[in-house]
């Protein structure tokens, strides 16, 4: 089957290339996109810092319909929404293996939930550990103050984990955080979720004996790690490529559907897919004043 497909080869900009889309597997859907989310990874991949990745490997914050279902799928049938992290969501129809969707009530862009789910799976993935070190004598620190940082803020708070204070620190967004947000952190901390874009802030963190560091986004780290082994500390890697990651797509649409979870201010423009898409990752790129993140509508 072939389709249109938005793909980057690093160069600076996407371009729409003819894919030969495989028919599914008898664990596969089908899926027809209707919107896509413009991640930032999509967009590093396009400037040159990372990848490039293979062409069914491009786009993966995907929101579309069921068009055919493998002779093995009983948790989904044609015409279902689905949210997707499969790929490539950014081809007009995709193939989406059995633990990488999750059916959803509607097309709402608030349903373009692999997004969501990265800040799920920062608490829900070392959940164990992060467990372990919570108590009303413990302490929490969150650095960075964007999207990730509220959604796996009210995630320590929907899974019931409890700590004396859980610290926020980050330039951003005061007016959605108020007096939570700090501008450093304060005192000896038991977990610490690293979702910030700054590379020398990990240095400046007091660690209590056997903390736990959870380092949520990807950068270039320039800490010699020291503290970290004088303290016994544990690092984890939470990532959509686990396993588990589906557990989180699964809360997000739980917790969205009942309002434990407002999402409404994140996606701030849709971008029509036949005559905006360039426009799309530009603005992704540029961030003009406003945005916040934006997503591609498939005609």
């Amino acid at each position: 089957m072939k389709v249109r497909l938005l793909h980057t080869d690093g160069n600076g900009s996407f371009k729409e290339v003819s894919w030969d889309k495989p028919d599914i597997s008898d664990t596969d859907i089908e899926v027809k996109a209707l919107k896509t989310g413009v991640c930032r990874s999509d967009l590093e991949m396009m400037i040159g810092n990372f990848g490039p990745l293979p062409l069914q490997m491009q786009g993966h914050e995907g929101l579309g319909v069921v068009t055919k279902v493998g002779d093995l799928i009983d948790n989904a049938k044609v015409g279902d929404y689905v949210a997707t992290r499969g790929e490539p969501a950014y081809a007009d129809y995709y193939n989406c293996r059995h633990n990488e969707y999750v059916v959803v009530p509607s097309d709402d862009a608030k349903y373009i939930l692999e997004p969501v789910a990265c800040g799920i799976n920062v608490v829900m993935q070392p959940f164990e550990a992060i467990k372990n070190r919570s108590g009303a004598d413990k302490r929490c620190l969150i650095l960075g103050s964007g999207f990730l940082a509220q959604v796996a803020y009210k995630s320590l708070e929907l899974l019931d984990l409890e700590f004396e204070t859980v610290d926020v620190v980050g330039n951003y967004n005061r007016e959605l955080w108020g007096d939570t947000l700090q501008s450093e952190p304060v005192g000896s901390y038991d977990v610490v979720v690293d979702l910030s874009s700054r590379i020398d802030v990990l240095d400046a963190i007091e660690y209590t004996n056997e903390a736990l560091l959870v380092l949520g986004v990807q950068k270039q780290l320039t800490s010699d790690y020291g503290n970290l082994l004088w303290k016994a500390c544990t690092i984890v890697f939470p990532s959509p490529r686990a396993e588990c990651f589906i557990d989180a797509m699964v809360c997000a649409e739980k917790w969205i559907t009942n309002n434990s979870l407002v999402v409404d201010n994140f996606w701030t423009r849709a971008y029509n897919r036949s005559m905006e898409w360039q426009q799309a990752f530009n603005d992704g790129l540029n961030r003009p004043n406003g945005y916040s993140r934006g997503y591609i509508k498939w005609d």
